[in-house]
């Protein structure tokens, strides 16, 4: 069984921490991390988009010149389509883009993130992350200390702490969220994950929690 190494805010080995990517999801499918992906940045379209078509358009509608003998092709007011700082033909509306998966595909796109960093070690763990007040310069030398200050990183906590949410929220290419706000874009979208081993361990306490659910609808 594969085992992560638990260090302390000072980088020390502290003990290790067994689990499997099977322990977080049955297998990895890349069409549902894809399908997951994409639906997460579709929502963060904002779709205010638009063109003016040739009745938005401000200008006269007087036609520019007679119709024949000018030798010029025939033409209408300047507001045309076919003309520059004329109106669009083929017009841009704003629009809605966001969708929505099933809630049991995205549960599952997240633990299967989630999986693929334990199968890539690219997860770190740390036994604990507690700060008395907001410190940005402690947490910037545990990330440093870690050896995840070199890329984008996302700092998994059990649950919502204060005190670390606005002790990394200056930090550039970092990111805090506890477990239970954690999914599959978030996820793989930071190189490096930063979790406490309570976060680990609640995210194996849901997932079994969710097999333990689909075998009983089964029977």
């Amino acid at each position: 069984m594969p085992k992560l190494n638990v260090h302390d805010a000072k980088g020390k080995k502290v003990g290790t921490y067994n689990v499997e990517p099977t322990d977080l999801a049955p297998r990895i499918s890349k069409q549902l991390l894809h399908d997951a992906v994409v639906m997460y940045q579709s929502n963060l379209r904002q779709g205010s988009h638009k063109t003016k078509n040739r009745h938005e358009v401000s200008g006269s509608t007087k036609k520019m010149y007679r119709q024949k003998g000018t030798g010029n092709a025939r033409a209408g007011h300047r507001k045309s389509g076919i003309r520059r700082g004329g109106g669009h033909m083929k017009q841009i509306f704003p629009r809605d883009y966001s969708y929505s998966l099933p809630r049991k595909a995205l549960q599952m796109a997240t633990r299967m993130a989630l999986a693929a960093k334990v199968q890539d070690d690219e997860i770190v763990l740390i036994d604990k992350l507690d700060f008395d007040a907001p410190k940005t310069r402690d947490m910037a030398s545990i990330i440093k200390t870690l050896g995840c200050g070199d890329s984008s990183l996302l700092v998994a906590t059990a649950g919502y702490d204060v005190n670390v949410y606005k002790s990394a929220r200056n930090i550039a290419g970092v990111c805090v969220a506890p477990v239970k706000d954690l999914n599959a874009y978030s996820v793989l979208r930071a190189k490096r994950l930063l979790m406490t081993t309570a976060a680990l361990d609640a995210v194996k306490a849901n997932a079994a929690l969710m097999v333990t659910r689909n075998d009983e609808a089964a029977t």
